[in-house]
Order: structure tokens, then sequence, then C-alpha cells
């Protein structure tokens, strides 16, 4: 008897921030939000209603770009908390679902219904069932993607937004993936797709055609994966649990900040917010890593082994602060500054005291 194929849903939020701000304030249904910091302090967009998106708006997009593409966009600044809450609740009904939920984001997870039905069409009206819970009992718009891997189960969720529901039954991920453009395949960024367009690959259908001595000889081992992935192939599991590996927190200035005094200030505060959050998860870190963004865009990272992991503020600051010293150019501005503490581990024991 054949092995039955997984069962795999990805469910993604409609545009999650937005969406409770709207919901939290009904007066604004219909109409162009836009989630994130304030144009005047170089803020980024965190999130847009479907009727700013019309208009161009989309995430990550400089806020003072999203308003000159649609000036009549009504600005949020991000209720965290709040998100935090909704995702809680829709988050709690995937896990009565199914015990395997692989949260991805604060919007986004993968759900393994394997083990959950008795036949594969069965997880079609799980997953049905689930995005009428979320409308019904939460009131946001969930788009959910049903197919026998994570790579496809994620490809159809998008497909059909905001509201769809995508089925690709097993034996049908080479033609649904055929048509699409090649950057759907995970890991595939403009760098790639470009590089892939040199060899006449647009698709992922064209993918598959192309040589894979062709690919290897260009990509190496990832031309292989990438020609694998192309015919709808996926073997990786739904992930119920991650090890963090690094914290880290940055700040872009409202004005570029040219002077050393001000800028050691902003690494003091980092530096204290990376050894909050690293105490509130009980962990530690064994290495500081800066990030520094120059006024013309230029962005470098540096890191320093610590002898010993810390969760301790101080030594976090007085690593980055030898980073600094060494990564700055004295008097050249600097846009955006940021701390991380990365290979992290419970912390170290402490000592008894005799």
């Amino acid at each position: 008897m054949p092995e039955q194929s997984r069962a795999i849903v990805h469910l993604d939020m409609d545009a999650f921030y937005a969406a409770v701000e709207v919901l939290e304030r009904p007066e604004l249904a219909g109409k162009p939000v836009v989630v994130g910091g304030r144009p005047a302090e170089r803020g980024v967009v965190a999130a847009a209603s479907y009727p700013a998106r019309a208009f161009g708006v989309h995430s990550a997009m400089p806020m003072a770009r999203a308003l000159a593409l649609c000036p009549q966009a009504i600005v949020l600044p991000p209720r965290h908390h709040l998100y935090h809450e909704y995702s809680r609740r829709v988050m709690e009904m995937l896990h009565q679902a199914s015990p395997v939920v692989e949260q991805l984001s604060i919007d986004e997870a993968y759900l393994d219904l394997t083990d959950q039905v008795t036949a594969w069409e069965a997880a079609i009206e799980v997953a049905r069932q689930l995005q009428g819970r979320v409308r019904d009992e939460v009131g946001l718009s969930a788009s959910l993607g049903v197919a026998a891997n994570k790579l496809v189960a994620k490809v159809a969720s998008a497909r059909d937004k905001p509201g769809g529901l995508t089925v690709v039954r097993p034996g049908e991920e080479a033609a649904f993936l055929a048509p699409l453009p090649v950057h759907v395949l995970w890991g595939v960024g403009p760098v790639t797709a470009h590089r892939l367009a040199d060899m006449g690959v647009a698709t992922v259908g064209d993918l598959v055609r192309a040589p894979e001595g062709e690919l290897r000889a260009r990509f190496g081992q990832r031309g292989v994966e990438l020609a694998h992935q192309a015919r709808g192939m996926d073997e990786r599991p739904v992930v119920t649990e991650y090890a963090r590996k690094s914290l880290s927190q940055e700040t872009t200035f409202v004005r570029d900040l040219r002077d050393a005094e001000p800028l050691r200030r902003q690494l003091w505060q980092l530096s204290q917010g990376v050894g909050q959050q690293l105490k509130e998860e009980g962990l530690a870190a064994r290495t500081v890593a800066i990030k520094l963004r120059y006024a013309d865009f230029t962005t470098l990272t540096r890191q320093m082994r610590l002898a010993v992991p810390t969760d301790d503020e101080r030594v976090i600051y007085r690593a980055a602060a030898v980073l600094l010293r060494r990564a700055w150019q004295r008097g050249r501005p600097v846009r955006l500054l940021g701390v991380a503490g990365r290979d992290l581990s419970a912390p170290p024991a402490q000592l008894p005291l005799l």
C-alpha cells in the first residue's frame, strides 16, 4: 500500500497589522491605512491595507514614498502588543487543529495535518474551517494553501489574496508551479533571479527544462536544489520549535549622526535593550555584533567573540564600543546603528559564594 502524502497547510494573515487596526476602528474600513513610522523620522511601512496597496504602497517602503504615492493614506503607529494578542488567538486555533504547528512570524504558520486526517482531501475541509474560524471568531482575513509539502503550500497561500484557499493535490505540484515566476521558489532573490535570467530562465517551468549540468556549474549544489524545488519537491518537516540564534536592536536616526558622543549614547541604549531581551528569554550571547549604515546607505557589520557568553549590557556595550571604534570612519554621517547578540545559549552557571 503506498504511503499517504503529507497534508501541509500554510496560513498567512492578510495585511495583518493594517487589518487589526481596521478591526479596532471600523470607520477605517475601505480606506488606505498604512501602519509604520512617521516620514519625518525616516519611518518605513510595516503594513498597508489593500486600498493602500492599490496605489502601489507596500511593506518596507519608506513612509515618505508611500505618502507620495497615496497622499490620502491614514498613517498609524504600530501597536505591537495588540498585534501579538490577535496573533495569539489565531495561533491557538491552529494548535487546536494540529499539535504540529510551525509559526514563522506573527502572522504566518504551517500546520502538518498528516496524522490528523484519514484521507488527504479531508485536510482541505480542516483548512476551510480554520479560515472560517479566523474570520468569524477573530474578525480577520487569512489566505491558506494546502499541499503535500511546505514549499508548494506557501506558494499556494499567496495565489489568491486576500481570503483565498488554494489547493494543490499530490502529483499536481510541478504543473502548478510551472507558469509562475522563478522568484516564488525558496531562496531565489533578485541576484539569483538575475543569474537565472541570463540562462533564459524566467519561470519555474523554464527552470525544470534547464540542463542540470549548467545549473550545477553556475550555482553548485544550490543549482541541484533549485531544480529539485522546481519540480515541486520539498522534504522539509514542519518544525515545532526553533533554537533562537540571535537577538538584535537597531535604530534609524531622525538626523544623521556624525559625532562620536551621540553615537556612543545610542550604542549604550541599544546594548541595554539587547541585554534586557537576553535576560527576559533566559539566554546569553557568545558573540556581539554591530551594524552601521552610512548616509549613502553603505552598510557594514562587524562582530567579536567573547570569552564567556553574557547577558550583561555593560559587557555587550564594551564589545560594541570596540567594534564601533574600529569600523566607523570618524566624522562620516551615520544613518542607522544596530547591536546584536549572537551564538546564543543558556547563561553560564554562577559559582556559589564561599
